[in-house]
């Protein structure tokens, strides 16, 4: 089971300008093959899927911990592409005057077209995701190569969208996720290592660029964010540290288990959308209508 807190783990800037080719950028860290959904759903999937639990459980403990964090990155992103798609189109409530029409310069029709300006499960060229992208063998050290595989395909992605794009709401999501990511990949390496005895973390950073470059990354990675991994359970998952322990194999510095999960803040409140019926305007005591009939008051 999942625990839902009605937080996010970073606090966004305030937006500037509507960026909706930026969003439709960073739909690809959401719904592309080495995006958010494919972050989660292969874990989750491993995570079901395992056997000889009570034999590996240090193993079971960390992809398990890893995708239940992967949902929470699945949210920061959606919360980026709607930030950066609120006010993108003229509002108005007149449908006469066509308030939907600077959306046809637009990169992604998706956006207008099937939802409220408002992040979809697909790529950044509208095609939806797919279980296909999921990998979950049953072969640990498979698994856990491909995982530590996935997660480099995914750093190679966010550095490609930061180096698209100024916009602060992108950027401080991309360099969130960074520094997460970051986490995921380590941690990959360090299974792959009590698996097989090869140091892994040898060939790091994937790409070849240190999250410091990135002055957002490099901000939360001076607080420490990338020695931790939270455990994202109050009784649960307990052997984590058999995997994360020891140093890091960029910095050097020591790695630690917290339990529970990372300090969280308020999540964006998205503005209406007239123009697109979001919400949809009541007249004047609906609201009140639909107390008395749901709750007899």
């Amino acid at each position: 089971m999942i625990e839902r807190h009605d937080k996010i783990p970073i606090q966004f800037p305030k937006p500037g300008d509507a960026s909706p080719d930026a969003a439709a950028a960073m739909q690809h860290l959401l719904g592309g093959k080495f995006g958010e959904l494919s972050t989660l759903m292969n874990y989750t999937f491993q995570s079901f899927n395992f056997r000889g639990r009570k034999e590996m459980r240090p193993f079971y403990d960390l992809v398990a911990n890893i995708a239940t964090e992967e949902y929470s990155h699945i949210e920061i992103v959606s919360y980026a592409i709607n930030l950066m798609l609120s006010g993108a189109t003229k509002r108005g409530t007149d449908p006469s005057t066509a308030p939907l029409k600077d959306a046809v310069h637009n990169r992604l029709s998706y956006h207008y077209l099937d939802s409220a300006q408002t992040a979809l499960p697909v790529d950044s060229m509208g095609n939806p995701w797919n279980g296909s992208y999921v990998t979950a063998t049953g072969n640990l050290k498979m698994d856990m190569l491909h995982n530590f595989f996935l997660e480099c395909g995914a750093r190679a992605n966010k550095i490609r969208v930061y180096e698209m794009t100024s916009d602060p709401v992108a950027r401080a999501a991309v360099g969130y996720l960074l520094v997460r990511g970051g986490v995921h990949i380590v941690a990959y390496a360090k299974a792959l290592q009590k698996l097989t005895d090869v140091e892994v973390g040898k060939i790091l950073p994937i790409p070849d660029i240190s999250n410091k470059k990135f002055p957002e990354a490099r901000k939360i990675e001076e607080n420490g964010n990338h020695l931790v991994i939270y455990r994202q359970s109050p009784n649960d998952y307990k052997r984590l540290a058999e995997i994360w322990n020891g140093t890091h194999p960029e910095d050097g510095q020591p790695l630690q288990v917290i339990d529970g999960p990372p300090p969280g803040f308020a999540p964006p409140e998205l503005p209406e959308e007239p123009q697109l019926g979001a919400p949809s305007a009541m007249e004047p005591g609906e609201l009140a209508e639909f107390a008395k009939r749901l709750f007899g008051k």
